[in-house]
Parts: structure tokens; sequence; C-alpha cells
């Protein structure tokens, strides 16, 4: 396959958020048989879905860029062709979704790998059930223990990390305290309960596992000591274990919930992690509205409310820090001391994130400054080279770029501009496979990381539809 042509420029016109010269990248069609067939074959797929398969064909049709098409119906469908266990049990639906290479279900990864597909699911009952599935199996999930972040199908299986240093119980994989790990299964439920109407997932096991949801949040306040979760592990790398006895370094309680580990899976330096004290802020509204209108629990419903409200005042009063460049900007964490860490990770949430996540409006101007910051030199984890730029992290290292943060950049832009040129450098960034990694070499797309990593895959065919539906002529 023949790479496409790089255009340095001075700037994009009228991509104002830009505060430096940045890459411009040109889209170059190819030809079709330049694109060799890579998705899996129809007879070996988890799952098909007839809304998905049609929205692949419509794409095709209109699309007059064959890269662009190739590559949408490679990635769009990779959850359900790949990643999906779909069955019944005990006459309600089940779903088992793993991450692509790793036979494990996060509760983070599973919603938001099958979040693009709830627009179809009026108009496609089993997929419909399969998304139901997933909500039910999150929900046993959750009740096994809260503070897990992936688990296995088999509920008595040990892995690898068994040996890790806090309460491992059978079927959990990891068990990493992530608050958006029980934000992601509220999001995906309020959804699917407001598209569909449909209140069958949400009996009286979910009201018990959205009850040890605010337990946990509340916990992990801290406001009487260090809660009841703490975690090390054995291992040569920091990022993956905590310090001072495997709680992390003092928080002052401030209203905060803590989060010993980042949507990367990496330890916190500084355990009020912004993003994710943003979301459980909208998770926490969201499971009040669907406790009061679905389970007539005004009780729990009045206590998330009442918590959500805490957050969201103390997120006024201790997220926020004043840059010299670019003035009031969201801090990515913080102690409630006064210490804070200037950056953005590529993982969702993120502070680029926020308003994919509805938790802050594209044009607030905290964050738009905030926005300048994350997409800058300022922050630590910003690379840019000869075959892109974008946010990456501590979980890869350095130099290595996140499709989904490029992805994430052009989901929260308004600047055709700056949405053409992500796809674009996506489009060229693909390491001749078809399909989107985990990380790639800012100066070598072909030096990637996961080759099988189907959030990034299935996030780009969102970003590509909604184009698509919004924008088509970003499309070329």
């Amino acid at each position: 396959m023949k790479r496409r042509t790089f255009l340095q420029q001075s700037g994009l016109a009228g991509a104002a958020l830009f505060t430096a010269p940045m890459a411009s990248w040109a889209i170059t069609p190819g030809t079709a048989d330049q694109f060799p067939v890579v998705r899996t074959p129809a007879d070996k797929r988890h799952f098909t879905s007839a809304a998905v398969e049609k929205a692949i064909t419509e794409f095709k049709a209109s699309v007059k860029n064959p890269e662009l098409t190739w590559l949408f119906e490679n990635c769009f469908p990779n959850t359900l062709d790949t990643t999906v266990y779909h069955t019944t049990k005990g006459g309600r639906p089940d779903t088992y979704v793993i991450t692509g290479d790793i036979d494990a279900m996060w509760l983070r990864d599973s919603s938001a790998q099958v979040w693009p597909y709830l627009q179809f699911v009026k108009e496609d009952k089993p997929l419909k059930d399969l998304i139901a599935g997933v909500i039910n199996h999150q929900t046993a999930c959750i009740l096994k223990d809260p503070f897990a972040n992936a688990f296995y199908n088999d509920p008595e299986k040990r892995g690898e990390w068994t040996k890790d240093h806090t309460d491992m119980k059978p079927g959990v994989h990891e068990r990493k305290w992530e608050i958006d790990s029980l934000c992601y299964p509220i999001r995906l439920g309020y959804h699917y309960w407001k598209t569909t109407g449909d209140t069958a997932p949400f009996d009286a096991q979910w009201q018990l596992a959205i009850k040890a949801i605010y337990d946990t949040f509340r916990d992990q306040q801290r406001k009487t000591g260090n809660g009841k979760y703490k975690f090390q592990r054995t291992t040569p790398f920091a990022t993956d274990t905590l310090p001072m006895s495997g709680y992390g370094y003092p928080v002052k309680p401030v209203g905060l919930i803590c989060s010993a580990f980042r949507p990367s899976d990496d330890a916190t330096v500084f355990s009020f992690l912004i993003p994710s004290n943003f979301f459980a802020v909208v998770s926490l509204r969201q499971a009040a509205e669907m406790l009061t209108t679905i389970a007539k629990d005004t009780k729990t419903a009045g206590e998330c409310k009442a918590l959500a409200d805490e957050v969201e005042k103390a997120l006024q009063q201790y997220a926020v820090v004043e840059h010299k460049t670019f003035g009031k900007v969201y801090a990515y964490e913080v102690n409630g001391f006064g210490s804070y860490n200037l950056m953005d990770d590529a993982n969702v949430p993120s502070l680029l994130a926020l308003p994919y996540l509805g938790a802050i409006k594209e044009t607030d101007p905290i964050y738009r400054n905030t926005r300048k910051l994350v997409l800058s030199s300022e922050n630590p984890f910003f690379f840019k080279g000869t075959a892109g730029e974008g946010i990456g992290g501590p979980h890869v290292g350095q130099d290595m770029i996140w499709p989904m943060a490029i992805t994430m950049r052009g989901l929260t832009s308004k600047d055709p501009a700056e949405i053409k040129a992500c796809i674009a450098m996506l489009q060229q960034t693909h390491g001749d496979t078809g399909f989107m990694h985990e990380a790639f070499h800012k100066n070598d797309p072909k030096n990637f990381t996961r080759k099988w990593f189907a959030w990034a895959n299935t996030l780009f065919g969102e970003f590509l539809w909604k184009t698509y539906k919004t924008q088509p002529t970003l499309l070329g």
C-alpha cells in the first residue's frame, strides 16, 4: 500500500484552537484494489447486526474515498465481529465483551465498545438484546466487586494478577480502582433506557449495583480515613502499583472522589482525578433519574443527587488552576492540599473528552483554555512528529500517539478544518493494517501497539459515521 503525502503548512485555516503550527494532512483516495479484505469473514463473526451492515453499505455507497470506506467497514463493526459473546442466562440476555487481544471484560471498554451501536437498536432487536446483555453482565460484575476494573467470563477463574496485594476474588481479572469503571455502565444503561424505553435490565439486582456504586464513591471520598480499598503489585513498573501501603499519596478530604488508577489503568499521582470526577457527577445524576422513574426509589436517588452536587461544588473549588499562558484551566489531578498535575492522557475520560461525556459544554471558557493546553507542548504527553501529532500517556511511553485521542479531538471539535485534519491523520496512520491501534510512534505508523484493540476501532467508526451524517463533505 502506498502511503499518502504529508504536507507541512504553517497551520490550518480556521483552526483557531491550534496554538502552534501543525501538520495538515492531504487525503489522497487511492484506488480500491489497494485495500485487501482484512475484515473477519462473515462465517467467523461473533455477531452480525443487520442495522450496522446497512450503515456500512450506505457509507460505502456515499463516500467516494475508497480508503475511508475500507477503514469504516473494517473498524466500525469490529466489536461485533470479534469481541462479543452473546447468550441467554436465566431467560435474560447476557453479553460478555473482551477488549480484543485480552480475554477479559473491562467495565469501561465494554461500555464504550457497544456505545456507538445504540443509535441503531430501534431498527435491530437482536442488537438491542445484545446491549441489554452487556448491561446485565456488568451488573453482575459490579455486585461481585465494585472496586475491580476487569472480569473473566468464568466466575471462578483466577488469572495472572491473582497475587496482587488486594482483596482479589475469583472471576476478577484485575482490581484497579478507577472511578470511570462505575460511570460507564451507568452511561450505557441510561442511554439504552432513553433510546429504547426498555426497563427490563434495571431490576432489583441493578438497583443493588447502583447502591454499591454510591457506597463506593462515598467510601473513596476518604473523609474518615483511607477507605476500604488498597492495592499493590509486585512489579518494576511504578504505574502498576500504589505507594503508601497501597493507598496512594495522601489527599485532603474536600468532597472529591479518589481514583487509585486512571482509565489507562496507570496509577494516579494525585488521587483526585478531575476528568473522572466530572464523569461521576453526570453518572450520579443519570442514576438518580433512573432510580426515581424506574425503581421509585427516591431515597437512594436523593443520595446520588446530593453526592453529585457535593462533587460538583468541590470541582469548582479545587479543579481550576491558573496557567501562565492559557489562563484558567482544569488540572488533570489534584490532592486538595494545593498540588496539581497539568497534563492530559489519551484514555477516556480525559480533559479533552469532557464534552463527549456530557460533563461540560464545549463552549465553556475554562474547557476551551484547557483544550489549548492539552493540545500543545505544555502537555507533557502531547507528541508531534513526522507521522502525526496527538496525545499519548505513560501507559505505552514516550512519543507514542494514541489514535483514540486523535478521534476524540475530532469528536469534540466544531471546527471543520480540525475535524478533517483528524480524519486524514487517522487514515494515514493505520500502519497499512486497515485497523486502529492502541498507539503508534510519532514518526512511524508501522511501529504500533495492540494489533487488535476493538475500542479504538469502534470509536473511529463512530467518528466517521457522525461526520458522514453531519458534515459529509469533510470525508472527501
